[in-house]
Formats: structure tokens, C-alpha cells, sequence
């Protein structure tokens, strides 16, 4: 099994009107960076999830992305198209689709090698599947964006105990140990971080787009 590459909680910060706007300039070269940073990894995961080697993965991020920079005015312009995430998740999909697609082709102009060609028909094309990765993969990462905004305003010590505990499920007394604190101050830890964590998630999602 491919290993999922984790993305940085920086790579979910909220796409605002203010980065679209700045898009729309294409000599706008930080900008860029910026939009390619923030969703090349969310775009390469679900490729690879599709079934994509990684050339085929990065070629999708590639398409995505020269997709967005043409297509950004019009998605401006047309708010029926719907939300930012909701527009990028399609363009992602029909990039997939295009890819596994490019599979096809050679195969069908090169029948003779003892092999049965395969179809258009057996590409899958499980939207509800494909939407269903996309929301998994998008919350994740608003998960570490948001625990990356509480890292920087609680304690390091409190954020190693929620850290070892939550992140990476060490047993409460195990944790105790490591940090030599009690078992209560573990808990109390984890409810707190918990509770600030689900507060800016909440807090982002009312800036997603």
C-alpha cells in the first residue's frame, strides 16, 4: 500500500477572496506559491488514492492547477458555481478522470501484444467514493491547521502531553511517566486542547469558502 503523504497545517488555511482576487493576476508569482503550497498535497493525496503512480499524481496536481489559473475568472464571476472547495473537488475529479484515462489510449492504438485493450467503461468514475475521500482528506487537514493555531498558544508542555496522548495514543499513565505529571493533569490537558481545538475549526470553517 502507497504511504499517504501527511500535509503541513499550514497547506489548509482558508482560501479567501482576498488570495482569489490576487490570483487572477498571473504575474502574481508569490501568490501562486502561495495557492500551490496551500493545496498541492490535498490534490496529489486523492490521486494517489484513485490509484495514481506518483508521475500520474503529480501530472494531476500539474492539470489542477493550470485548470484554476484559467478558469479562476469565471469562477469568480459565476457564484452558482458554488463554493472554492466544492469547485476545486470537481476539477480534481475530472483530472483524475483524465489521467486514468490517458491509460487507455496507448493500449487501444497498440492492440497486438497478447493483451486485451482496456475500455473507457472500466474506468471508475465513483463520485460518491471520490467526495467521500476528498471530505476525509479535507478534514484531517483542517484538523492540523487548526491544532498548528493552538500549538502556538498553549504551553509546550500541555501540547506535548495532548501530543503523545491524543496524536499518538500513548496510555494516560504512560504519558504521566514521560512528563511527570499525575493522570488527572493528563485528562485535563486532553479536554482542554480538545475543546480549543474543535473551537477553531469551527472558527475556520465559517472563513471556508
Amino acid at each position: 500500500m502507497k504511504a499517504t503523504p501527511r500535509f503541513r497545517a499550514e497547506d489548509l488555511i482558508p482560501t479567501r477572496y482576498s488570495l482569489l482576487s490576487r490570483l487572477q493576476n498571473r504575474d502574481d508569482h508569490e501568490s501562486w506559491r502561495e495557492f500551490f503550497d496551500r493545496y498541492w498535497r490535498l490534490i496529489f493525496t486523492l490521486a494517489i488514492q484513485a490509484g495514481m503512480s506518483d508521475a500520474e499524481a503529480q501530472d494531476v496536481v500539474q492539470e489542477t492547477v493550470i485548470c484554476v489559473a484559467r478558469d479562476l475568472e469565471k469562477f469568480k464571476r459565476d457564484r452558482a458555481l458554488g463554493s472554492f472547495k466544492g469547485w476545486l473537488r470537481n476539477i480534481v475529479r475530472w483530472r483524475i478522470g483524465d489521467q486514468l484515462r490517458k491509460r487507455v489510449r496507448p493500449a487501444l492504438l497498440e492492440p497486438d501484444r497478447g493483451q486485451s485493450a482496456p475500455v473507457v467503461e472500466e474506468i471508475p468514475d465513483d463520485k460518491s467514493a471520490f467526495d467521500s475521500h476528498w471530505e476525509e482528506e479535507w478534514r484531517v487537514n483542517l484538523f492540523d491547521a487548526a491544532l498548528e493555531r493552538i500549538k502556538q498558544r498553549v504551553r509546550e508542555e500541555h501540547y506535548q502531553i495532548f501530543q503523545l496522548h491524543v496524536m499518538e495514543g500513548w496510555p494516560v499513565l504512560k504519558v504521566a511517566q514521560a512528563m511527570k505529571v499525575n493522570a488527572a493533569q493528563v485528562y485535563l490537558v486532553k479536554h482542554r486542547i480538545s475543546a480549543q481545538v474543535k473551537k477553531e475549526i469551527q472558527a475556520i470553517e465559517k472563513k471556508l469558502l
